[in-house]
């Protein structure tokens, strides 16, 4: 994060002229799920890369501004630059930023993707979300095997299991050898105990749609 900082918080460094931030968000949670004792990947990952997915449709919006008004100059984003994707959320009114770090929409959950159109027009704004409706709700916390949420709406990386399945270079810590839980790419565990995703509602994007040999997928003590 501390990474091309300045271009976080100033989009004029990443589009010139820019005016505005356009804040999306597209629902990925699936209509099927990983049997149970089977080896475990995030929901996000059952279908085709996302990146390409949702950069696919931004462009395709981003050209139909164009038509429809002339000539604007913009940007793609889709968890691929330096772009506060939450923060910009979360002014633009989509949500709230859960104990978990992640956006919660009340009548979605927070199984959803965040992408950012970056334009030279200025816009009508909508109003930031500033109510946290997690209350005294702790199950993210409570359930976290490795202890990675911390009490200030953050994760500590080194702990997070999708860190450690996916980001981290070397060998898991032996630390955590017993508290992975069968999670080989990512991990859901926060999100799945969050009250609020009672609401999510299953995707309709076709290229998210998982391969049933995934889902049918079995650990080795599925296997005895």
């Amino acid at each position: 994060m501390e990474n091309h900082f300045d271009k976080r918080l100033d989009p004029t460094l990443l589009v010139d002229g820019a005016k505005s931030v356009i804040s999306l968000s597209y629902n990925y949670f699936p209509k099927e799920h990983q049997v149970a004792d089977s080896y475990k990947i995030s929901k996000y990952a059952y279908g085709q890369d996302y990146h390409h997915v949702i950069k696919d449709k931004l462009r395709e919006l981003l050209q139909s501004i164009n038509d429809e008004i002339g000539e604007v100059s913009g940007r793609c984003f889709v968890d691929s630059a330096p772009v506060l994707e939450r923060a910009w959320a979360t002014r633009a009114g989509l949500g709230w930023n859960g104990k978990h770090s992640l956006l919660i929409q009340k009548q979605q959950g927070s199984f959803f993707f965040l992408a950012e159109l970056i334009l030279d027009l200025e816009l009508d704004y909508d109003h930031p979300f500033t109510t946290d409706h997690c209350g005294s709700c702790t199950k993210c916390i409570d359930a976290c095997p490795t202890d990675a949420i911390l009490p200030n709406n953050t994760v500590d990386g080194s702990k997070c299991i999708s860190y450690l399945t996916i980001e981290l270079r070397d060998a898991i810590p032996t630390s955590f050898t017993d508290k992975t839980a069968d999670w080989m790419f990512g991990c859901d565990i926060c999100q799945d105990v969050c009250p609020w995703n009672r609401f999510s509602k299953p995707h309709a994007e076709p290229l998210f749609s998982p391969n049933h040999e995934l889902l049918q997928m079995l650990s080795q003590t599925g296997r005895n």
